[in-house]
This record gives C-alpha cells, structure tokens and sequence, in this order.
C-alpha cells in the first residue's frame, strides 16, 4: 500500500465518549484516515459533529444510510475502504450488515451485536463477501497480555489448571441513569443494552481475556447474576464459575457497583508449573510465579527483548519505562486489523502478528456468554452447558 487507508465512521459524534477514542487509536500509526461519517443517529448532530472534525462537506453525511450508498457510488480511489461502528449495541447490526451489503469492510464496538442470532447473520454475510470484521476487545491489544498469552501457547507454565479474572467497576453505585447520565441510560436499558448489562459491558470483556490467553474455550457456566441498585432495570453485578475445553476452571468477577473502582481489569493464570497475573492498572508489567523458582516481573519495552515473545515485542511501541496504555492497546488492534486490510487489498499474505486482532468469531463467543451466563442464572441447575 502506497497511501493511507480511508476510513467511515458510524456514531461517535459530539458528546460520545468512545468514537474519540477510536479516532485517536486509528490515527496513532498514520495508516489510516477518516475519510467520512454519519456521526450521530440525529442529522443535525451529525453534521455539525462531521463539521467540528473538519470532514469535507461532500463526506460529511446525515445518515450511514446515505454514506453507504453514496461511497458505494464513487471511484475506487475515493470512497471508503472500511467503516468503524460506535453506536449503543442496539445499532450495531444494521449498519454492519448494511456495510457488508456495499462491499465495506467493518471495524466494530463489543459486544458485536444485540443479539447471538445477528451475530451469526454477520458471520454468515462475512462468508458470502470474504471482507473482514475487526472487534475491538481493547485488552487484548497490551503487549503483555500477549506475552501472557505466548507464554501458555509455549508451554511455559505446563497444563493450564486454573484461571481467575475479574472486572469491578463502581461508576455505576448510584442510578444514574435516572439523573441523565447518558452512558449509563443506554447500558441500562433492556432494549438499547441487551439482556445483561453488566455481562455484556465488561463479563464480555473479561471472558475474552480468560479465552485469548489460555488458548481454551468456555464450555460449561454456573451464574449468578445481581442488581443491587434499587430501580435499576438490568444486572449490576455478577460471579461465573467456568469450564475449558482444555480441563481448566475458572472464576469470572464482573461488577459495575464495586464502589471506588475504576477499570480494574485482573487476570490470573494458573498451570502446573507456575502462574501469571497481569493487572491493567499496571498494564506495562506481568508477574510470573514459579513453582520452583524465584518470581519474576516481566516488563514492556525495548530493554527487556531477550525476554519477550516477537508478538509482544511486535505491539511494543515504546522504551522500557514508559508505559502502554488504554489508547496504544486500541491502537495496535486498528494496526494489526490495517495491515491485515492493506495486504488484502494489495493480494498478498498477511502474517501471524498482523492477523493478530478480535474478528467475528471472537464476537459470537461474546454474544453466547452474555446468553448462557442470563441462562445460568436464571436456571436451577448447577451448571449450565454453553450452547452457541
């Protein structure tokens, strides 16, 4: 690829929190611009919030109705080479089916859809094109999450027997979706947000760490699933006990009302030989626990390469010492995710670390936890098995 790949987005306008992110991450490389947008479900908003990012008044469209069809119109050289959808998770599936239909290729906001059956719509649409689909389960994108998971693809810590993980938040302690706290109204609401509140916000997130880095697959759930803030409509809070296709087991902790918690994504790994625990409030470090030996603390960055896997080096970005953060993870899923779309797109073979980033599987995985741990807990069984 001799130029940058042109990018559409969907939502993200003024007032939303998550498209700056996506903007910032997709730009951190210089591999991609945004070539045009329907940056709100509202037309005025939309394009003034098109007009504040300075897109050309011709790429500046109302709805993502019009955008598709008007970028499907133009030449080659013009329109869109793929569209990022940062909408609520109700409007997930229509503008990445709609995407799809006009030949575009689809980065998208977790959970990839409202419900498992649209998911499936997606994969099969995905078959019938052969575009691709990036989702974008931001804490796969930390180098030492990689390391983490190169280390148990290596062998390093034996059989894998046990895994704990675990997301509490507290944003969510109050009802603030009633004191106009339009983040929390959305992830509250059954008909914007899904069944789960709690499980499809963060649960989603902490079972496709537990997933990536073991290597196993969920199998079997038993749930519990809360809402401890009075008048709230969806769960809160919530505990999955878990089996792997590999004979692990795992504890999954996800709670929005952890009161003083911010993001305090952890995981612990544990084999017969040894065990890792990464933290994302310390994202830049990796604790390994020997059976046998002393531990060691494994770090990001250039000083420490003799040490680190290629896919870690590979999503390092800077020296020892400086850290790696939210937005340099996001931005190594939009450069892997870039680099896969750039070699298609020249007709060559993309390698193993730039095929390295959350794609449609990844989100029916994620759609089907959220099903089978609501299943699990409203059941009387123990454990539930997981259908997909």
């Amino acid at each position: 690829m001799n130029r940058k790949l042109r990018m559409g987005m969907v939502g993200g306008g003024k007032d939303a929190f998550i498209g700056a992110i996506h903007r910032i991450a997709a730009n951190m490389d210089g591999l991609i611009e945004l070539n045009c947008g329907a940056l709100s479900a509202h037309p005025d908003t939309a394009i003034a919030s098109g007009e504040a990012l300075f897109l050309p008044k011709e790429k500046n469209y109302s709805t993502y109705e019009e955008m598709f069809k008007k970028e499907a119109s133009l030449p080659a050289d013009q329109r869109m080479d793929f569209v990022t959808i940062v909408t609520p998770n109700f409007a997930h599936f229509a503008p990445a089916m709609m995407a799809l239909e006009h030949g575009f290729h689809v980065v998208i906001e977790k959970p990839i859809t409202f419900s498992l059956e649209e998911a499936k719509l997606l994969k099969q649409k995905l078959a019938e094109t052969g575009l691709l689909l990036c989702l974008t389960h931001t804490y796969a994108g930390y180098p030492m999450v990689k390391q983490a998971k190169a280390m148990v693809k290596e062998g390093k810590l034996g059989k894998i027997r046990k895994v704990w993980v675990e997301y509490p938040q507290g944003w969510l302690s109050r009802l603030s979706e009633k004191d106009g706290n339009a983040q929390a109204a959305w992830r509250t609401d059954p008909k914007r947000s899904g069944k789960s509140s709690v499980m499809g916000d963060i649960g989603t997130h902490a079972a496709h760490l537990a997933e990536y880095i073991t290597g196993g697959k969920i199998t079997e759930v038993c749930a519990d699933l809360n809402t401890m803030v009075e008048g709230r409509l969806l769960d809160d809070d919530g505990a999955v006990m878990l089996k792997f296709d590999n004979g692990s087991k795992g504890v999954l902790m996800a709670s929005q009302v952890a009161a003083g918690e911010e993001n305090a994504l952890k995981i612990r790994v544990y084999g017969e030989l040894g065990g890792l625990e990464w933290a994302q409030h310390e994202p830049n470090t990796l604790i390994v626990k020997w059976l046998d030996q002393p531990t060691q603390i494994l770090r990001a960055g250039g000083n420490y390469g003799a040490h680190l896997s290629p896919i870690a080096i590979h999503n390092t970005r800077t020296p020892g010492g400086h850290p790696e953060g939210y937005l340099e993870a996001f931005a190594n899923i939009y450069r892997n995710f870039a680099l896969t779309l750039s070699c298609k797109i020249d007709g060559t073979t993309p390698t193993e670390a730039m095929l390295d980033f959350p794609n449609v599987e990844d989100g029916i995985r994620g759609m089907a936890f959220i099903d089978n741990v609501v299943a699990s807990s409203q059941s009387e069984k123990k454990w539930t098995p997981y259908v997909i």
